[in-house]
């Protein structure tokens, strides 16, 4: 018998209050997301949703905003280099990860903290 998890269909991170222009500058603008309208009803919420190929990223405003330093998203990425270029003329951090054997990775943060994975196609 296999498990009741049939798939993801997102991932949710927290922002601050405010934080949606500096979050698009970050996951549109740099990584290549594409904003996705959210549905009426939650609008008020604010925040925003992001789609890039079959990935979607909900960001949520959370008023009592703490970074998430350890649990962190980990996207598999095509142009590894380029990402890392770009981020870095962005005044980002890509901190490349040797620990495991075969696996091209590296680590950043989101405007607000968030860490951030990266795993090379």
């Amino acid at each position: 018998m296999t498990g009741f998890v049939h798939h993801l269909d997102h991932v949710q991170l927290a922002i601050p209050a405010g934080g949606e222009e500096l979050a698009r500058s970050f996951f549109v603008g740099l990584l290549g997301f594409e904003e996705v309208e959210k549905p009426a009803p939650l609008k008020v919420r604010g925040g925003c949703w992001l789609k890039s190929g079959t990935v979607t990223v909900h960001l949520g405003v959370d008023p009592q905003f703490v970074p998430a330093k350890k649990a962190h998203l980990a996207f598999v990425v095509e142009r590894f280099g380029e990402l890392e270029k770009s981020l870095l003329a962005s005044g980002f951090t890509f901190t490349r990860d040797t620990e495991l054997e075969g696996i091209e990775r590296a680590f950043t943060h989101d405007p607000f903290g968030n860490r951030i994975e990266f795993i090379a196609l």
